[in-house]
Parts: C-alpha cells; sequence; structure tokens
C-alpha cells in the first residue's frame, strides 16, 4: 500500500519546536532582516498555534538572544575546525581569520544580531561566555604567540582587538556591498601577512 505523502505546508509536526522556531527565524532573518521577525509569524509559518512559541520564548528578544547563541555556537564550530596550534602564527591565524570570514559572508545578517548590544540581563552572561569561546579564542593564540616569541610583547587583549577590527571591518565591507565576498577571502593571506608584519618597509 503506498504512504501518503507528507503535505509541505506545515513544516512543524512534532519533536523540537524550539529548534523548528529557530531555524525558522533564522530564514525570515537571512531572508528579510530582524524587523520581520515576529513569534506569531513564526507560528504561522510552523504550523503551530500563535500561542505555542510562548513555551520557549518569552518575547521577541528571547527569540534573537537565542539566535545570536545559536550562532556563536557555530561560529565557534568553524574556529575550532580551522584551529591548529602546530601551525606558525602567520598560517594558523590565515586558516582562522578565513573560516571567520566565511562564516561572516554565509550569515551576515545573524553576524550582526550577534554582535548587538540589546540583549536582555538573563542572557548576558550565557552570550558573554560565548564571545570568549569565538572571539576571545584569537586573544589566547596572540598569548601563546607571545611564549613562542612570534610577536611582541603587549596586552594580549590590545592586540585581539587590532586583530578583531580588521577581521569584523573586512565582514563589514562584504556585508555592505563594497567588497565582494571572493575577493575577500583571496585577500585574508595578505591581511594577516599585514597585521602581522606592519606597513612600514623593511
Amino acid at each position: 500500500m503506498d504512504h501518503m505523502p507528507v503535505p509541505e505546508t506545515r513544516p512543524y509536526h512534532h519533536g523540537d519546536l524550539r529548534a523548528a522556531l529557530l531555524a525558522a527565524a533564522e530564514r525570515t532573518l537571512r531572508e528579510k532582516g530582524v524587523a520581520a521577525l515576529s513569534l506569531r509569524e513564526l507560528a504561522r509559518e510552523v504550523g503551530v498555534s500563535h500561542a505555542a512559541p510562548g513555551r520557549h520564548f518569552k518575547d521577541k528578544q528571547a527569540l534573537l538572544n537565542a539566535l545570536a547563541l545559536a550562532g556563536y555556537d557555530r561560529l565557534s564550530q568553524a574556529l575550532a575546525a580551522a584551529e591548529d596550534p602546530a601551525l606558525p602564527l602567520e598560517p594558523r591565524l590565515t586558516a582562522l581569520a578565513r573560516a571567520y570570514l566565511g562564516f561572516a559572508i554565509d550569515n551576515a545578517e545573524l553576524l550582526e544580531l550577534m554582535y548587538a548590544r540589546k540583549h536582555e540581563p538573563d542572557a548576558t552572561e550565557q552570550l558573554a561566555a560565548a564571545v570568549e569561546r569565538t572571539v576571545g579564542s584569537l586573544e589566547r593564540i596572540l598569548a601563546d604567540a607571545q611564549k613562542r616569541g612570534e610577536i611582541i610583547d603587549g596586552n594580549p587583549e590590545e592586540l585581539n582587538l587590532v586583530t578583531g577590527a580588521a577581521l569584523h571591518g573586512m565582514a563589514g565591507f562584504i556585508a555592505a556591498g563594497w567588497l565582494p565576498p571572493e575577493a575577500a577571502l583571496a585577500g585574508v593571506e595578505d591581511l594577516v601577512h599585514h597585521l602581522l608584519h606592519g606597513l612600514k618597509p623593511r
């Protein structure tokens, strides 16, 4: 006997409603921007009652916080996959920079949300820990490079600020359409080289 096809109009049937709502929210964020996000509209898209999302997200801000945390988790995985402590600093940082920019290219709207400062107090601690796992990992790499004698002495936090500003600045240029993604990825090696060696003639 033939099985009835599953209808495609109601993508959520059972299981993890929170995950389904987050997936739908990320699609909306990617296609229409943060202003278009609405718990009521997400409920309609997922195929549940308009009150159902309230079991997981008390309001839109709670949804945004959860999206940001999910983004940091993915960024953390991307950076961890690119990280190789056995490499010398320049190729090590180049691989991490390429992973960061790859994430930024694929998730421009999500990255902007991740860096937004408007988060409710009960999410601040979680988000701070997420930042430490991702952006903070570069600071630990720079501190390690100082111990190896690969870069100058100084406050690793300040050196990380320069590195992070360069990477996020390039991500911003990509998101604004000023720099094609292909050109950004092709220029990662030069960017890291200039960061490590400076612009003065030698």
